[in-house]
């Protein structure tokens, strides 16, 4: 005959079951203002981050582009484009934007110079996402750092582009054309909509 009762250790297993069950509860229930919460809390800090870049003028202006040159998921149109609107010379504007962006790319050539691929995969930048920017380049080299600026890819480029030492002084020649010219559009298209909409 075995005995109901095997003492304080089966208590201590039937009090961490009834835990887990409770917990498990708890996170079903609780599951989708988790998910609001922590989305409250990056939306936050996005608005942060861009109210500093927009305080800081020219200036911040160069670090958001430095930022999304780089393998950071971060964007600088919209702090640009906000920076424009408060009658910031579009001059400086793009010269701010370009230098920072081009800084920021080449970040990711000297990255793929050092050779070190565990590095690039734990920086976000998969196997994938290279191969697709080697078909991209096809071969070619250091001038097709102009298309450095495409969202998604431009980063895998200027990496591929340092994994294969393409020649650095065109690289960054081509790179802030690239950079520029996106600019140089976003802009045109800002004055544009705002003699539009006058």
């Amino acid at each position: 005959h075995v005995q109901e009762d095997r003492g304080p250790h089966a208590a201590r297993i039937q009090n961490a079951k009834l835990t887990a069950s409770c917990s498990s509860r708890e996170r079903r229930t609780s599951g989708a203002s988790c998910t609001r919460k922590k989305y409250e809390e990056i939306q936050g800090m996005t608005e942060a981050l861009a109210q500093f870049f927009l305080d800081w003028g020219y200036w911040g202006l160069f670090l958001a582009a430095f930022a999304a040159g780089s393998i950071l998921p971060l964007g600088s149109e919209a702090v640009f484009v906000v920076l424009l609107g408060t009658g910031l010379d579009p001059a400086g504007c793009l010269a701010a934007a370009t230098a920072g962006n081009t800084l920021g790319g080449m970040s990711c050539y000297w990255i793929g110079r050092m050779g070190k691929t565990e590095w690039i995969e734990k920086l976000g930048v998969g196997e994938a996402k290279l191969e697709k920017a080697k078909r991209f380049l096809g071969g070619r080299g250091a001038l097709m750092a102009f298309f450095a600026f495409l969202p998604a890819l431009g980063e895998a480029i200027a990496i591929v582009l340092g994994l294969m030492r393409a020649n650095l002084a065109l690289t960054a020649g081509a790179m802030c054309a690239g950079k520029f010219a996106r600019y140089f559009v976003l802009w045109l298209s800002y004055a544009w909509a705002a003699a539009a909409f006058a």
